[in-house]
């Protein structure tokens, strides 16, 4: 058993530390400050689970008849984001979430971005 080097990624909406990476899942934890929003996004084939330790955030979510809803996501309370689904994440305050998922961390295909960065990092 060994230590794993915990990588941290700065964003414009705050920072993401990884902590743990295989080929068959991931682990981050996001830390988004008060007021920002990841991109509206969905992925190819990453499946990802998120859990909300502390702040508060509004989930802006593909519904199963394709409209996009607004949920409020409270300390304590997770929601699974299968592939394909359109999402995003806004802070209302300060807010650490946990996050695990497929391995695929570069599946991104940003829809709407408020920081410039609209596309795919998708290979």
């Amino acid at each position: 058993m060994s230590k794993e080097k915990i990588h941290r990624v700065e964003k414009p909406w705050g920072y993401e530390l990884i902590w743990a990476k295989t080929t068959h899942y991931a682990g981050k934890i996001l830390h988004i400050d008060a007021g920002h929003q990841l991109s509206l996004q969905y992925h190819r084939q990453k499946e990802e689970t998120i859990f909300l330790e502390s702040g508060k955030m509004n989930l802006i979510f593909e519904n199963n008849a394709g409209n996009l809803e607004e949920i409020l996501i409270l300390p304590g309370e997770s929601h699974h984001i299968p592939p394909g689904k359109k999402h995003r994440m806004i802070a209302m305050e300060t807010c650490k979430v946990f996050e695990v998922s497929t391995p695929q961390l570069d599946d991104v295909v940003r829809i709407e971005d408020g920081y410039g960065r609209t596309g795919t990092s998708a290979p």
